[in-house]
C-alpha cells in the first residue's frame, strides 16, 4: 500500500519547511530519492505527486520538500503567501535547507534511516543539487533535470546594477500574475561566496554518478546549459529529450491521469540510472 507522510522541520533562519514522504508500506526501507524544486516552484506543483507515486511503484521512497524561503508556508503550501520570506532567499539558504533535509533523512529519528540518498534537482534546484553533491558524500547519485549551469543566468546581467541600487527586483509569476520580490542579498550572496556558488567548478569536482537530463525545446533554461555541465564533468551522462520543454510538458495545475510522454521518459531514465 502506497502511503504519504507529512513532516515539518526547521529550515534556514528557523523558517519551517514542509515536506512529504511517499513510500510503499511493504517496503519502508527502500532506496530514497530526494527532489529539490526550482525557482518559483514548490513540492506539490503540477505532476510532482504523480512522479513521486511512479517512483514508489518502482521500488523507491520519494521525499520532496518546500525550500524554507520559496514563498509558501506550512498552511498554504501551494501559494506564494509569504513574500517577505521569498524576498530574503539566497542560494546559501537553499544549500542549508537541503542539508537539513538530508540530515532528516539520514538520522533515522522520524523515518527509517537512509544510509545515502539519491538527488533529483530541477532547474535552480539542479544547481543547488550539483553543489550539494560535490560537498556531501551522503549523496549516492545525482540526476539533474533542466538544470542551470550558472545562477546568474536566471536574470539579465544588465539588470544587476539597478537591482543593487534599488535593493530589490521583482520576478513575475506568469501563472498567478504576482510580482515576487527578491532583495539584492541574493546578489551579495553570489559576490561573497564566488567559489562555493560556482556551479561549473562544483560540477567538475563531482565524484558520484551523475545523469544530466534536459529538454531539447526548453525555452527557460536552454539546452546549452546541459552541454556546459557535461563539458565540466565528462564522467556525467547526458540525455537530451526531444520535444521536451522546461517542465517536460507538465503544467500546474495538471488534470491528466497519466504523465506526459517527455516526463515519463525522464522518470524511466532516472529510475534506470538509480538502479544501476
Amino acid at each position: 500500500m502506497i502511503k504519504k507522510e507529512i513532516f515539518s522541520i526547521p529550515g534556514a533562519k528557523g523558517r519551517n519547511m514542509l515536506m512529504d514522504l511517499t513510500y510503499d508500506d511493504n517496503n519502508p526501507k527502500a532506496p530514497l530519492v530526494i527532489f529539490a524544486h526550482g525557482f518559483k516552484g514548490f513540492k506539490d506543483w503540477g505532476t510532482h505527486n504523480m512522479v513521486a507515486k511512479y517512483f514508489v511503484e518502482r521500488g523507491f521512497r520519494y521525499l520532496k520538500f518546500n525550500f524554507s524561503h520559496n514563498g509558501t508556508t506550512t498552511d498554504k503550501p501551494i501559494d506564494f503567501a509569504d513574500l517577505i520570506a521569498f524576498s530574503e532567499n539566497t542560494f546559501s539558504i537553499e544549500l542549508d535547507d537541503l542539508n537539513a533535509v538530508i540530515d532528516f533523512a539520514c538520522n533515522g529519528s522520524a523515518i527509517p534511516v537512509a544510509k545515502d540518498v539519491n538527488l533529483i534537482g530541477h532547474s535552480m534546484g539542479g544547481g543547488i543539487s550539483i553543489i550539494k553533491t560535490a560537498e556531501d558524500k551522503r549523496v549516492n547519485k545525482l540526476v539533474t533535470m533542466a538544470s542551470i549551469s550558472d545562477f546568474r543566468n536566471l536574470w539579465p546581467q544588465e539588470a544587476e546594477a539597478q537591482w543593487k541600487i534599488q535593493g530589490i527586483r521583482y520576478f513575475e509569476n506568469a501563472r498567478t500574475g504576482q510580482q515576487l520580490p527578491l532583495k539584492s542579498g541574493l546578489l551579495n550572496d553570489l559576490d561573497t561566496h564566488p567559489a562555493r556558488l560556482n556551479i561549473i567548478e562544483k560540477a567538475a569536482g563531482i565524484q558520484q554518478p551523475w545523469l544530466i537530463i534536459h529538454g531539447e525545446a526548453d525555452p527557460t533554461v536552454p539546452v546549452d546549459h546541459a552541454r556546459e555541465l557535461k563539458a565540466a564533468q565528462p564522467n556525467a551522462g547526458l540525455v537530451i529529450i526531444a520535444n521536451a520543454n522546461h517542465t517536460f510538458c507538465s503544467s500546474h495545475p495538471y488534470s491528466q491521469n497519466s504523465l506526459p510522454a517527455p516526463l515519463l521518459e525522464f522518470c524511466n531514465l532516472a529510475i534506470d540510472f538509480f538502479n544501476k
